[in-house]
Formats: structure tokens, sequence, C-alpha cells
């Protein structure tokens, strides 16, 4: 039998060696380690949606040496830097660096300059990102699950929208500036075709393309992220026969706006009720050139197809159509009145104002890296910021027992800058630290939207901007005239 008495009880003990750490305690060392990894005030607010043992299990979370930046540090900076668009590198840096200090360890104090910074986040692993995404998709999908649901369905909607980023020539090449852009003159644009959920504004996927790409062309690409029994709403963009065949096969109903090609003849089909009828759709004869849909994926489609199509008469003051065709799967007219169609596909705008928060309040409308694989990362942090708002928006609304629509994504984004200084004095006291966070749910909850139906803002800026000249060349082939205080743009 081992004996842990030495024979010399005058002997040092230093030498006798350590008691060995149980599994369970290294596993707790080392989630501890991870966790004073992470910055403390967002960490303390936004690092609850996420499992407690996340970053020990994710992909290249674990830095392979010692950094000055290592991978869970680096994550939280760069989200702080997206939660803050005006701030620049420099400002992280500082950030970072104070923190540092403040803990008083022997770890070296990052240098102010960016260098450092901006390499660490050019070598950060896009699977550590993707995963926390994947991990807050999951999150917000369970939650969806008690909240608002269409005739028992969960319903996603889908839509394209494109951005700009900074004009080099790694970004010109992989997202080409649009053809009438003179060279010199214009920035690269990206294709993205974002899929949502419409219940709690959940940011599910995307998929990136040149911006001429056709939005059904990367429809395959998030087509796994519907499951059997959803609804998918989109607009005319999207009624095409093999799209809807497709998903009909998989068990999902799709609700489009009629494409304008389709007739519209109310005399064809059976009749379900006033302007609402049952046709057949036949595919075509020959596969449509540049079809998205392989020759055997277009073979596998059925001959013929359901489609109830509904005029719905919109007398609304202030709305341009007055007169709205739908194209639905959903063929049962008792269990799907022509009423709630009309009233799921006008819930559609809300992806208008999804993109709206992410691409204006979250200033996504113009990336700020300069490489492809940096503007991958910077969408896929700004899906995560936006995602993390959401959750929180969405636990709001549950404890308040608040409209979760009328909550205020830009409010609770501004709540959130302003309760992250006192949540990191706090972090180290887990019971005022809950107390902090309920008073941030409640300010949540309390800025609300207005109701205001039928309320019409045309795009136009009452401000005159500067009166400069456009930059209708290269800057240096361009000759700034004179007296531009003068100059009047060409009509």
């Amino acid at each position: 039998m081992a004996l842990s008495t030495c024979f010399l009880p005058h002997f040092p003990r230093a030498l006798q060696g350590r008691a060995k750490n149980s599994a369970a305690s290294r596993i707790v060392n080392e989630l501890q380690k991870l966790r004073d990894l992470a910055l403390p005030d967002l960490a303390a607010l936004l690092g609850g949606l996420l499992p407690a043992d996340f970053f020990a299990k994710a992909p290249d979370a674990k830095a392979q040496r010692e950094r000055l930046y290592p991978p869970v540090t680096l994550f939280w900076a760069f989200l702080f830097q997206v939660l803050n668009p005006a701030m620049p590198c420099q400002e992280v840096v500082g950030k970072v660096r104070a923190w540092v200090i403040s803990r008083g360890e022997k770890r070296r104090k990052p240098s102010l300059g960016t260098a450092a910074y901006c390499e660490a986040r050019c070598g950060l692993s896009l699977r550590l990102p993707q995963a926390v995404f994947d991990e807050l998709r999951e999150h917000l999908q369970r939650r969806a699950a008690s909240a608002w649901l269409w005739c028992g369905h969960h319903v996603k909607v889908l839509d394209g929208t494109s951005f700009s980023m900074p004009d080099t020539g790694d970004n010109q090449l992989q997202w080409p500036q649009p053809c009438t852009q003179k060279k010199g003159c214009g920035f690269p644009v990206a294709k993205m075709l974002g899929l949502f959920c419409l219940s709690t504004g959940a940011w599910l996927g995307h998929a990136l393309s040149k911006w001429k790409a056709h939005d059904l062309g990367l429809w395959h690409l998030i087509s796994h992220l519907l499951v059997k029994g959803d609804v998918l709403v989109g607009d005319a963009g999207f009624c095409a026969y093999a799209l809807m065949a497709e998903l009909k096969g998989r068990g999902i109903h799709t609700v489009f706006r009629l494409h304008q090609k389709r007739p519209k003849d109310m005399r064809r089909g059976k009749k379900l009720g006033r302007d609402d009828r049952l046709q057949d759709w036949h595919k075509p004869a020959q596969r449509p050139a540049g079809s998205p849909w392989k020759k055997r994926a277009w073979n596998k489609l059925p001959a013929s197809l359901e489609v109830r199509v509904v005029r719905v008469k919109i007398e609304r003051k202030g709305f341009r159509t007055r007169c709205l065709w739908i194209a639905t799967t959903c063929t049962d007219a008792v269990r799907y009145p022509a009423e709630k169609l009309a009233e799921l596909y006008y819930r559609r705008w809300s992806i208008e104002l999804f993109y709206r928060d992410i691409k204006t309040t979250m200033h996504m409308e113009v990336m700020r890296t300069k490489t492809p694989d940096m503007v991958r990362k910077e969408l896929l942090m700004h899906a995560i910021a936006y995602n993390m708002i959401r959750a929180m928006i969405l636990q709001s609304a549950s404890q308040h027992q608040q409209e979760l629509g009328r909550i205020s994504f830009k409010g609770a984004v501004d709540m959130l800058r302003q309760w992250l200084p006192q949540a990191a004095a706090c972090h180290e006291q887990p019971r005022k630290l809950a107390r902090w966070h309920e008073e941030l749910l409640e300010a949540i909850a309390s800025v609300q939207n207005p109701l205001r139906p039928g309320r019409r803002e045309p795009r136009a800026k009452k401000r005159r901007p500067k009166s400069y000249q456009l930059l209708t060349a290269p800057r240096h082939q361009f000759q700034e005239i004179p007296h531009r205080e003068r100059y009047r743009a060409v009509a």
C-alpha cells in the first residue's frame, strides 16, 4: 500500500510531489481559464446565451500557444467592435490593454499598435464564429417553439439584399463591382440571400454570391435550414414551379407573390371561394436555361402541382399595390382561409425591417474589412451580434409580457451599450450581476415602437448634402474644378 507520510518528518514536503488532480477538477480549471479570457462586460451580459462549457468544446477556441490575443478574447473583442460600428481598431486594442492591466496578472501587456490585433483577426478560424452562430440559431429555434405560430406552423421568410465593401483587388476579384460603375470609381458589391424566422426575427442562415446572381441560384445553399411542417414566405422572385414542387415534396408549404409572367385568370381551376381558385400547374417541357436545378433533380420533379391562387384587394391609404395575387401550396381553404394568407404575406415586409436593423442600425451596409475572408468573418460576427440582441428581446418580452414585435431593436442595442460598463464592474458578483441583467431586460421591454397604422414615410432626405463633385474618374486622374462651393450637379 502506498504511504502518503514521509519517514523523515522534517524533510521538505516540496520534494514529495503533488497529488494528481481528478478529471473533474481539471475540467473545472479549464473552464475557468476560458472564462477568464473573455471580456468581462460582454461575457457578463451575453455569455449566458451560450452553454457554460461552449468554448471548451468549440472548434479552434483553445490557443495552441501563449498569445496576446487568444481566440476567446479575440472573439469578444471583435464582437464588441461590431456592436459599436464607429469604433476603430485602436480603441478595441486600448480596451483589451486596459482589461489586461486591471487583472494584475504577469501576462504581457498588448501593444497599443493595431498590427497585432489585425493580424490576430486575420488568423481567427472561421469555425469558431460559425459554431457560435449555429448555437445561437438553435437557442432561438428552441425559444420559437413557444412563440408566434401561423395556423400551427413555423414561418420562415426569405429575401435577398446586397452590401458593399472597400475597393481592394481581392474584394473586386471575389465580388466585382456593378458594370454600370466606371473602373476605379465603384466598390465591390456582394449579393446575400438571407433566411429569417418570422416569429422571433432570428437570422437563420445566408448565402453569398456576386451582385448579379439571382436569388434562386443561391437557394440550395440554405435549403437545409427548412424542416418538414415549415411555411416559407417570399416575394414574386421565388414563385417558381421547381422550388414550390421541391418544397411540397419535402412537406414544406410555400406562400409567394404570383410571378408577373403567370396568367392572372380567375376563370381557371376549381373555385374555393371569392377570388380563390385551385389550379393545376404543369412542369415545363424543357428545363429553363440557367436553372439552378440540375437535370437529375429536374427530372425528379412531379409533372403537375396543385397551386392555390388568391386575389387580395388592398384598400389601405398609402399602399402602392391595390390588387395582390398570392400563389401558395396551402390548398386547404378551411384550415388556411384567404384572409389569413393575405395577413401572412403582409407580414413578409418584416424581413425588410430585419434588414434595416442589420444594415442601418448595425451599419452592415458597408463592410470595413479588406479581404474576402475577413468580409465573411465580419458578416458572421454581424449575424452573431444580431441574434444575441434578438435573444435578449425575446427574453425581455417573455418575462415582462410585452408584444414581441413592438420592442425596438435599436432601443435594445442602445440599452445594451449603456449597461456594459456597470456589468464589467460587477461581473464577479453573481447576485448583483443578476439584478443588473434583470434591469437591462426591463429597460429593453420599456423601449417600444409606437403604433402608427397607415403611416407613410417617403424615402427622401430633407437636409441638403454638400455641393461636392461626383467622382467620375479614378482619384489619381480626377481634376477638381475651381470654386467647388458654386458647383451644381447636372440634372
